[in-house]
């Protein structure tokens, strides 16, 4: 990996920039080897508390792509669309 997650270092606590942190990594591992589609969501939740505005989301989620070529959106769609204790593996 050799790129940078978007954060907000100024605005977000500690705790708040690891679960997003945490959210970006999961949708890394859900392109390079799947995870769970339960674990993707309960990160996307907790995203969602963090970044509340669909712009801001849009934003973060534009830059991570932009950096890592992975999607957030297409990877929680298709978690969404999935049964619970399926796995998301994207290609």
């Amino acid at each position: 990996m050799s790129y940078t997650y978007p954060i907000d270092e100024v605005y977000w606590t500690k705790e708040e920039i690891i679960d997003v942190v945490n959210f970006y990594s999961l949708v890394e591992q859900a392109y390079e080897k799947g995870i769970k589609r339960d674990d993707l969501l309960m990160a996307y939740t907790r995203f969602k508390q963090i970044v509340p505005s669909k712009s801001e989301e849009k934003t973060l989620c534009s830059q991570f792509e932009k950096e890592s070529g992975y999607s957030c959106y297409r990877t929680v769609k298709q978690a969404k669309a999935l049964s619970p204790g399926d796995k998301v593996k994207m290609s």
